[in-house]
Formats: C-alpha cells, structure tokens, sequence
C-alpha cells in the first residue's frame, strides 16, 4: 500500500515531465573574452558584487541615490508588480489544493401527487462539501503553477533591473548637472573678466589710444559671454528638473559646484567573463525566468488534450426534524467522481498550444537579444576607458597651452604689438578648450556608471565580502 501511495503521487509529476519539453538554456554565443578588459583591476571582486556606495563614493550622489530608492514612483511600481506577480503564483498553488466548505441549510417544498394529495416538509442539512477538485493526473495545474512561479521570479528581476537603471540614471544625471554648474561657473567667470576688459578698451578708446574696431571686438566678447552664459543657465536648469524627476522629491536648485576632476568614483572596475555575465545581470535572468515560463505553458498546452478528471463530495447530517439533526442515523454523504473529456474544443487546443510554441520562440529569441546587448554594454564601455583617460590628458594639456597663449596673447595687445583680433581669438580658443576638458570629464565618469550598470552591479548596497566578519 505504501508503494502504492507514493506511485500515485509520483504518476502526475512523471506524466507531466512527459509532457513539458525539457527545459535547455540557449547558447548565447558570446565571446570567452570582452575586448578592452586589462588584468589591471582594483580587487577580485566581481564588479556586480560591489555595493554602489563601494563604486559611487561621492557623499552628494550617495544622498540623491538614497532618496531616489525611496521616492521613485517607477521603481516603486516595479516593486508592486512583483507583489502582484507573487500573489497571482500563490493562486496556482490554491487551485491545487480541495476546497472544503462548511454547510448549513434548511430546505422546504412542498408536492402534489393529484387532486387534494400534496406533502409538505422541511430537510435540515449541516455537513462539509468538496467542491469539484481536478485531479492533476496529467499535470496540466503543475504546469500551469510553474508558468507563474516563472513570471513572478521574472517580474523580481526585472525589479532589480529597475534599480539598477534607476542607480545608474541618477548618477549621469547628477554628472551632467555638475558638469552643466562647472561650465556654468566658468562661462561666469569669463564673462567678469571679458566686461573689465571692455571697460579698460573703451577707456581707452575714449582717450584715443585704440581703434573703433578694438571695441567692437571687445563688446563682441561680452555678447558671446553673455549668450553662452544664458545656454547654460537654461541647461543647468533643465539638468536639475530632470535629476528632480528621478529623486522623486525636490534637490537644491544652487549646489555647491563640484569639479568633476575631484568626483570620486571607481574608476577600475573588474569586467570578469562574458560567461558570468548571463548570471550577474537580472535582465538576463528575468528573459531566461520568462523563457522557462513559456516552456511550461506549451506543458500545460499540451495537458489539455486529456481528459480531466474531478472529484465532488459531501459528508454531514440531515433530517426533516431539527431537534434530531444529530442523533443517530441521520448520516448522509455523497462522493462523485467525473471524467470530461472534450470533443469539440480540439481545435481550440491545439492553436492554444501554437501559440505556447510561437510564444517560446518569441521568449529564446528575446533572451538572445538580451544577451547580445547585454555583452555589447560592457564591451562599448570597456573599448572606451583608455581612449577617454587619453583625451583627458591632451585635453589638460591643450587647456594649459590655450591659457598661456590667452596671457600672451594680452600681454602683447598691451605692449601694441599685436591686434585685439588675437586677444578675441586666444580668449575663444580657452573657453572652448575648457568647456571641451569638462564635457570629456564627465564622458568618462558617466563611462564608469555604464559599465558598473552594464556588468549587473547596484543591486546591493554594500560589497558582500567587505561586509562579512
């Protein structure tokens, strides 16, 4: 009997295995190497295994990332999907199990048998009813559970995969902000020093030392000042709205600028193998989650073509006086078992199970997909790393040249040698030169952001291994 027992609770999980295809994870067909990663990392660490405050270290961002993970309406609704998707498994798991239902009632009628004969009566019933339960013999309820178990694992990752991005957004959000106020306070501090040089040429021009045309040339500087001065504002102010957005709650509108070349941040990251990469990243994990869901619904498709067996019961006691609804006797139960098997719905069936079909197609297509832009990220943003260090440092040093020649470039309109043209020229050549060092800076730092996104890292908080005693 005991043997018995454990076949009949065996068959239904062996007839489904029959019935779902075997389950075989693509090939994702990536490279054993990311082109662009050095051996030069800056711990064995994996990059996805770093805490964000470990690779974003600066104070400021750290608080915006804070409050972003508290207010942000859209990675909240990511959260809520996943309590949606978990409580849509937990009713699969309920339509497993017999519903029992406690019974009270009270039944009069009343029958006619001919002229002036009728009987009247009243049946009181109390007892416990099995409404009809599926017995699950071809696995089709199973089938169905795991589909969901799937999606609602998908769903989780696809909240981690909000958070990441939300990470990742409010950190080249903050960037280009700082980037915007460090332009913004340079564009300032020319404009000052180009309104004090109009005031020393048109005192000049006024004594008749200068031409007309170095004072058009002066009040031209002040003009370009003034209109690159207004751009900025208008960016600052629109990078700013945006960061709002993001944080989910209002940030200072004046934060004290600070230069992107003190940003701290991990600028090293460990790139791993492209083969660790289907694991670290949750968007990778949740097409794979949905892929395995859909495998389950060409199973569950595919039980349908049996036949569905269901058991009905009721056990209680009844009798047609009140007073002796407990006494002996008045037992009564019921046991119904039934068989359904359908006739006219193959067709409905069998295009259901197309669609199951075409469906994991569509779900193996999307995970490569997945994988190949997933691998593209990293390898975008690892092929960048040393060209960007490269640019800065010949950007550092053009900035440096462009300021010695502004300086000798007055020095030799005060001394006649020289027109005001190579003053404008020299004083053009500078801005442009600094703005570029600041623009690539921030290239850079937002290149760190993606590659830390890209390889699956700001899920948690603090580095595991650095955290451990």
């Amino acid at each position: 009997m005991r043997d018995l027992r454990a076949l009949v609770l065996a068959l239904p999980l062996t007839l489904s295995a029959c019935l779902a295809p075997k389950y075989v994870q693509p090939d994702s067909g990536v490279a054993d190497a990311f082109p662009g990663a050095t051996e030069d990392v800056d711990g064995a660490v994996a990059a996805a295994d770093l805490g964000w405050r470990e690779v974003l270290r600066d104070p400021h961002l750290q608080a915006l990332i804070d409050t972003a993970l508290e207010n942000n309406r859209d990675l909240r609704l990511a959260m809520l999907q996943v309590d949606r998707a978990k409580a849509a498994y937990r009713i699969t798991i309920a339509n497993r199990i017999p519903d029992l239902n406690l019974e009270a009632s009270a039944t009069t009628s009343r029958s006619v048998f001919g002229p002036g004969l009728a009987a009247e009566g009243t049946v009181y019933r109390v007892g416990v009813s099995m409404p009809a339960f599926e017995l699950d013999l071809f696995g089709r309820l199973h089938q169905e559970s795991q589909a969901a178990l799937h999606r609602y694992l998908a769903t989780e990752q696809g909240a981690r995969t909000a958070r990441i991005s939300l990470i990742g957004q409010v950190a080249t959000g903050w960037l280009a902000e700082r980037s915007l106020a460090e332009q913004q306070a340079l564009a300032d501090r020319t404009r000052a020093s180009r309104v004090d040089a109009l005031d020393l040429v048109r005192d000049r021009f006024d004594a008749g030392v200068v031409s007309e045309l170095d004072l058009r040339q002066a009040e031209s500087l002040v003009a370009q000042a003034d209109a690159t001065v207004a751009s900025l504002t208008r960016e600052h102010a629109q990078a700013i709205g945006t960061l709002t957005l993001l944080v989910g709650a209002p940030i200072a509108a004046a934060v004290d600028v600070t230069p992107l070349a003190d940003v701290d941040l991990a600028n090293r990251l460990p790139a791993g193998l492209p083969s660790d990469l289907l694991q670290r990243r949750p968007d990778i994990r949740a097409a794979e989650e949905r892929l395995r869901a859909a495998n389950a619904d060409i199973g569950a498709a595919r039980a349908a073509f049996f036949p569905r067996i269901s058991l009905t019961g009721s056990v209680g006691t009844a009798s047609s006086d009140l007073g002796a609804l407990f006494t002996a006797g008045t037992g009564v139960w019921s046991f119904i078992p039934a068989l359904v098997q359908p006739l006219f719905g193959i067709a409905r069936n069998i295009a259901n199970l197309k669609v199951s079909e075409v469906d994991k197609k569509i779900a193996v297509a999307t995970y490569d997909k997945t994988v190949q832009e997933a691998f593209r990220d990293v390898a975008n943003a690892l092929v960048a790393r040393e060209p960007l260090d490269a640019q800065v440092a010949a950007l550092t040093a053009l900035r440096d040249a462009e300021s010695d020649r502004a300086v000798l470039a007055q020095q030799r309109y005060d001394a006649g040698v020289s027109s005001y043209l190579d003053v404008l020229d020299a004083q053009r050549s500078l801005l442009d030169a600094e703005r570029t060092l600041v623009q690539v800076r921030e290239l850079r730092l937002v290149n760190t952001v993606t590659l830390y996104e890209a390889l699956g890292g700001g899920v948690a908080e603090h580095t595991a291994v650095a955290a451990a005693p």
